[in-house]
């Protein structure tokens, strides 16, 4: 039997950091991207863990983002709009830096909007949400990817995997959180499946010539389709026209142009919109908060589960007994750190 090691969020965050501060990674960048992978092992989201680390470093590698970059919030005006340049590095590090300003103008308007532009991203978008929620905030996120999905009815890549998230903020408790592709799955879930040597469910995907197909492989070299048919590939259009045309940046087809690879992070832009729910509600009964508990315990007074619970759950496990990895993780990760660039190709 494969043994396994347990390690605390902090040793695993400290590794990942050291891997990529080899790779060449900048205070700013490498802080950033450890934070998101440890976070994701840390809850359980395998296909946005340690297994996103060799994707960052290849597209390092590759010189389709840059290691060195330090993020440019841009001169502030009046509006609900605040705008960071990520300068061709990782988006997590131009988040971080715009968060702030996003907080202060939400607060002082009601609704604000943190846009970032030239940036790649390669984690889910619940850390993002979950810093605006923790602020009090509700939040909407959302990006492009690269042409992986086909739209409703078509049979080619046009649409990103375009994942789209939701937080609304509670006391003393974790907040409602939904993070999901518009894609039926998230693309490195199909790539889980095909290192485990397993077929993909019914429905996922095509292959090259349009087919439905269940083989990872065939999948890849296809299209993966939209969640509920049609509706998701309305909310993926949505998406590309929001956080990619709206804000200046690349839709997914122009981002494959631009990589010619899906091996690679994809490069585009971010589009994060916070709300105030305080601000909304002013000068109507109930308190927001309050009311909104209501809705959750109807919710899971019907046996329901509300969304991140498993998520949250997992976390909750890890900060009390670890996170576990398989000796071949750990194996995976001294050699990233030995190596270095040189362990991807």
């Amino acid at each position: 039997m494969t043994g396994h090691v347990t390690l605390t969020h902090k040793e695993l965050y400290q590794r990942v950091e050291a891997i990529f501060r080899k790779a060449g990674l900048n205070d700013p960048q490498s802080r950033a991207l450890a934070k998101v992978i440890a976070a994701g092992e840390r809850d359980a989201c395998k296909s946005h863990g340690i297994y996103r680390i060799e994707g960052a470093m290849r597209t390092v590698k590759a010189g389709k983002v840059k290691p060195d970059a330090i993020p440019e919030l841009l001169a502030a005006d009046e509006t609900a709009i605040v705008k960071v340049n990520a300068r061709g590095g990782f988006a997590n590090a131009a988040f971080e830096l715009g968060l702030p300003e996003l907080v202060a103008r939400t607060r002082r308007l009601g609704l604000a909007a943190l846009v970032i532009n030239d940036c790649s991203h390669f984690s889910a978008l619940w850390p993002e949400v979950e810093a605006v929620t923790g602020e009090g905030l509700a939040a909407l996120v959302m990006c492009p990817s690269y042409a992986t999905v086909a739209p409703a009815g078509g049979s080619r890549p046009l649409l990103g995997t375009n994942p789209f998230a939701f937080g609304w903020p509670r006391q003393n408790q974790f907040p409602y959180v939904f993070d999901f592709a518009t894609s039926v799955a998230a693309r490195g879930e199909i790539e889980l499946h095909r290192r485990a040597g397993k077929p993909l469910p019914e429905g996922w995907a095509l292959d090259a010539s349009g087919k439905p197909t269940t083989e990872p492989e065939a999948a890849l070299a296809g299209a993966m389709l939209t969640f509920g048919g049609h509706k998701g590939s309305a909310i993926g259009t949505m998406i590309e026209l929001l956080a990619g045309i709206m804000i200046g940046d690349l839709t997914s087809p122009e981002v494959l142009d631009y990589l010619g690879t899906t091996t690679l992070a994809p490069f585009h832009g971010e589009l994060i919109i916070a709300m105030s729910p305080q601000a909304f509600a002013a000068g109507r009964p109930g308190d927001p908060f309050s009311r909104a508990e209501v809705l959750f315990d109807a919710i899971v007074g019907q046996g329901a589960r509300l969304p991140s619970q498993r998520r949250f759950a997992a976390r909750a496990r890890a900060d009390a007994e670890g996170i576990l990895l398989a000796d071949a993780e750990i194996e995976q990760l001294d050699r990233l750190l030995s190596l270095g660039l040189d362990a991807v190709v």
